[in-house]
């Protein structure tokens, strides 16, 4: 069930307990899971300027040596960091759609799990742009059809946009994600906060201005 109210934009993200002295070592198989997620404890905790190589290795409790068996520098570490970003906001954004009573509904829907993920997790999503600041703006496996952005694009094929209008379909497909990205960008502003209120939380405040953006509200009419 699809949380609602204030607690579903602005809970904390899970913690992964971090190793202990005691604990048993990694097995070669998952080490490199585990140096990603000290890397994500760091990260949240400290910025990225606290994360290296030597810092991972610390937290995940393996030798210094241990994080070149997988990552031969620091950005090969942040790249895989934001990496599991963009799977996990793709995953938030098919639980987002799916909740949804209707094609027109799951717009709105995926743009309030995209603005939670990015309350939820302020440092990871902003390494997930800024890994992409030089390249794409995401990775090719974040534009696979079971990621975030595929449903973007599923649906609005399914509230009503023409899928044969190549270039319309990718003028609104980015439209939608800048929507989102533009709300998450601004939602913790202070000056929002009397409408919040009013409103009842931030996931209605969200909601509200997804509903009052083009893309959201009229996503046939940007395509006709």
């Amino acid at each position: 069930m699809r949380e609602t109210g204030n607690a579903a934009i602005q809970a904390p993200a899970a913690k992964v307990a971090p190793a202990t002295a005691g604990a048993r070592p990694y097995h070669h198989g998952d080490l490199s899971r585990a140096l990603v997620a000290a890397g994500r404890r760091i990260l949240e905790s400290e910025g990225p300027s606290a994360l290296s190589l030597r810092a991972v290795a610390r937290e995940a409790g393996v030798s210094p040596a241990a994080p070149y068996h997988h990552f031969k520098d620091k950005s090969e570490l942040l790249d895989a960091v934001a990496e599991e970003g963009w799977h996990e906001l793709g995953a938030a954004i098919a639980t987002g759609r799916a909740a949804a009573a209707n094609p027109r509904a799951a717009l709105t829907e995926i743009g309030v799990a995209y603005v939670s993920f990015a309350r939820k997790n302020p440092a990871l999503y902003r390494l997930m742009y800024h890994a992409a600041c030089d390249r794409e703006m995401m990775p090719d496996h974040a534009k696979t059809q079971d990621s975030g952005w595929g449903h973007v694009a599923e649906a609005l094929v399914e509230a009503g946009a023409d899928p044969t209008n190549e270039r319309e379909m990718q003028l609104a497909q980015i439209a939608a994600w800048c929507n989102a990205h533009g709300v998450a960008e601004m939602a913790g502003f202070k000056e929002f906060e009397p409408l919040k209120e009013a409103m009842g939380g931030e996931e209605a405040f969200v909601r509200g201005l997804l509903n009052h953006v083009g893309i959201f509200a009229r996503p046939r009419a940007l395509l006709d």
